[in-house]
């Protein structure tokens, strides 16, 4: 084995929560594996590649979290990423995983670790498992694919791992449709059209898009060719129920198993018979497909940290500091409007409640206004993901695609929303206000246990429109955004003891929320309250308008064209133009 390692944060990627503070390449019989390591907290956790449809992007909602407690590392498995791609069978045998895990263990200097495999993962894992049990501290398994029981599915994926069938792969199917999607002639002649199969089968729990543009973006990063050698690989798999159990019998650490109850890919029986077989643990996630950790990530990542920590509790309140009432407000980052109400707000709750400690979770630049202010910000502000790094990195000059720029900010909220959950369980509040915090408000509503104080929600927008150059995709992208906050409020209700509307009725436009659902109006109108506008100053005590003009050097009858620009990130580029206009502007209004 050869060891290239560089150390240092990876090149800048806004949409990542975190980057790593070490990433390198192990090198074995001519193969490179590229890894990276997060954190350096204690144990470590070995998060184990996948099937080579994806590379190690699929851990984007766990590892900024669990990275903070512990040490976390990912690596991209042969053949996607930044790994390479060999072209023999024999370099894609489950042995040769397994041993690229063994090598990034050696290369990071870890002698024990708690490994972490989702889906075919799971084989890899097991191997660690059972041939080096004194690397291995505990074993999770996500999806777990451990074809042995007895049903239909099972019964497909040890059929299809079967050499003697194998011929059958590269042959035309006489359909592409479901699992005869599966086949080497159909994955090179239209690659796009299979993983857009998988996406689908993997992500099939309701408003799972991100999900699935997710995967296929990943997918699209590798080629047919290594995944069709990963898929006939000598020594995949074991092929038969008796060896694949025979393995797993040999595993003697702890087990987690995680599984979604409606997995579509691996069925939800062999989740329960890995967990029997090993003696561990099977957590069932009700409806779940076969990816829980990016659409459950809230309950997979407190599941990891529970089964690595037997003394973490979550959704355990925090305790009180001191006698007096506290509230913490949350307060987002993406225009500098929110920060200027919400401080105003904040001194009006003091006013009514004149011991009230407020402390702020928020970051830049709401924290300089805080700071102006003289208000507390709470040291977990630290570990929040820039929100507005990643709407200024989506920003081409004067344009931004906010729909999208919000759904791409999946995991910076994720990661944001886990910093949120970590303080208020160690600390207790008597209110939580959150100003457009999406993650909070999101992620409480798919988790509403984890809700331990009255919570108070703002806004001064609600739902999504489609722009038409989207097309009928973003139509429908944003028709599933809006039924699912629409459905949240119906199943959940509880979870919001306030939904303010800082603004007025006539405010909110008419446009519906999309088919089968009601106008965003109506809507608004019967599940928000409505304040009107809060600025933070009185316009008043601005004084006279005349000295206002002369404090600012304007003749009295000098004509003013004032010129504002919201939106964060995109305000310096339109700014530029509006000055560069000029000298234009003063040869047509001297």
């Amino acid at each position: 084995m050869r060891l290239v390692a560089r150390t240092g944060k990876a090149p800048s990627e806004q949409t990542r929560a975190a980057h790593p503070d070490t990433e390198g390449f192990i090198e074995r019989d001519g193969v490179r594996v590229f890894y990276e390591v997060y954190g350096h907290g204690d144990p470590t956790i070995l998060f184990c590649p996948t099937w080579t449809l994806v590379h190690s992007r699929v851990w984007k909602m766990q590892i900024a979290y669990l990275a903070r407690h512990y040490r976390v590392i990912v690596f991209d498995p042969r053949g996607n990423g930044r790994s390479d791609r060999p072209r023999t069978r024999e370099a894609y045998a489950e042995a040769e995983f397994a041993q690229d895990a063994v090598d990034v263990l050696d290369a990071t200097g870890t002698e024990q670790a708690f490994v972490v495999g989702l889906s075919r993962g799971t084989q890899r894992a097991l191997l660690l498992g059972a041939e080096h049990p004194e690397r291995v501290l505990g074993l999770v398994f996500v999806g777990p694919f451990f074809p042995v029981s007895r049903t239909l599915r099972s019964l497909r994926w040890r059929v299809m791992s079967s050499p003697r069938l194998a011929p059958l792969f590269f042959r035309k199917p006489i359909s592409t449709r479901g699992f005869l999607a599966f086949n080497a002639v159909h994955l090179r002649s239209n690659f796009r059209a299979f993983v857009e199969w998988f996406a689908a089968t993997a992500t099939a729990e309701p408003h799972s898009t991100k999900g699935f543009d997710d995967v296929v973006g990943w997918a699209l990063e590798g080629d047919p060719e290594s995944l069709i050698l990963a898929t006939v690989a000598d020594g995949a798999t074991p092929i038969t129920r008796r060896d694949q159990t025979a393995l797993a019998q040999k595993v003697q650490c702890p087990v987690l198993v995680i599984s979604g109850t409606h997995d579509k890919l691996t069925p939800h029986a062999d989740a329960k018979e890995l967990a029997r077989v090993t003696g561990g643990r099977l957590l069932a996630v009700e409806g779940g497909d076969h990816a829980p950790q990016g659409r459950h990530p809230v309950l997979v990542n407190h599941a990891i940290r529970e089964f690595m920590d037997p003394t973490f509790r979550p959704g355990v309140s925090g305790k009180r500091s001191g006698g007096r009432p506290r509230a913490l407000f949350i307060s987002s980052p993406i225009g500098l409007g929110h920060a200027r109400r919400d401080v105003a707000i904040a001194q009006e709750l003091r006013r009514l409640v004149p011991d009230l400690q407020i402390d702020w979770l928020a970051q830049d630049p709401v924290t300089r206004v805080l700071a102006d202010e003289g208000e507390r910000l709470h040291p977990a502000s630290a570990f929040l993901a820039s929100e507005s790094g990643h709407i200024e990195a989506e920003s081409a000059e004067h344009d931004l695609h906010a729909f999208q720029a919000i759904r791409r900010m999946d995991e910076i909220l994720m990661a944001n929303f886990m910093v949120f959950d970590d303080l208020v369980r160690e600390e207790k509040y008597d209110l939580w206000v959150g100003d457009e915090a999406w993650e909070l408000d999101y992620h409480l509503h798919e988790n509403p246990s984890l809700k331990r104080a009255p919570f108070a929600w703002l806004t001064d927008f609600v739902g999504w429109l489609p722009m038409p150059e989207g097309g009928e995709r973003e139509s429908f992208l944003a028709t599933d955004y809006n039924a699912e906050m629409v459905e949240h409020i119906a199943r959940q209700p509880q979870v919001r003891d306030r939904s303010i509307f800082v603004g007025n009725p006539d405010d909110v436009v008419e446009h519906g929320l999309g088919a089968g659902l009601p106008t965003i109006r109506d809507w608004t109108e019967q599940h928000f309250d409505f304040t009107g506008y809060v600025t933070g100053f009185d316009q008043a005590d601005l004084g006279d308008r005349e000295r206002l003009r002369h404090e600012l050097g304007y003749r009295p009858d000098e004509q003013v064209c004032l010129v504002t620009v919201g939106g964060s990130g995109v305000g310096g580029h339109l700014l530029s133009k509006v000055m560069a206009s000029f000298p234009a502007a003063t040869r047509r209004f001297p």
